[in-house]
């Protein structure tokens, strides 16, 4: 476990502040622009846990061979997971929540999108910027 924290301690910080927005009481005040606005916020906060993630898996493996089937395990299906737990536990023990599976359909696609430009534009970057070191 202490090997996570020390290698992963950005995205361990990101999914407590996720936990921690989740099971909170969210402000009364009209911060929502626009219907189904935090819709939006759940793509920005579930893209930022995996793409966070992917960052330091990257950097971490740039310079040996990558177990990737570890690394779609900690970028996707882990915040995919957390945050169904999440829309459960808002549904079924906080009252001044509720739970909704267009929330966690929103995670989802923050997690793709974050995961796709990570796959396709930031390992390459990564990976030819540290060939291009030794």
């Amino acid at each position: 476990m202490w090997r996570y924290i020390r290698d992963y301690p950005f995205s361990i910080i990101i999914m407590l502040l996720v936990i921690y927005l989740s099971v909170t009481q969210p402000p009364k005040v009209g911060i929502f622009l626009f219907k189904n606005a935090d819709k939006l916020i759940h793509v920005l906060m579930y893209g930022s846990i995996s793409g966070v993630f992917w960052l330091e898996y990257l950097f971490k493996h740039r310079n040996r061979k990558a177990n990737y089937l570890l690394a779609i395990i900690g970028g996707v299906l882990n915040p995919i997971l957390l945050g169904g737990a999440l829309e459960l536990v808002q549904r079924y023990f906080i009252r001044f929540r509720s739970g909704d599976w267009f929330d966690e359909l929103a995670n989802v696609g923050g997690v793709v999108i974050a995961s796709l430009i990570a796959w396709f534009i930031l390992r390459p970057l990564i990976i030819n910027n540290s060939k291009s070191n030794i």
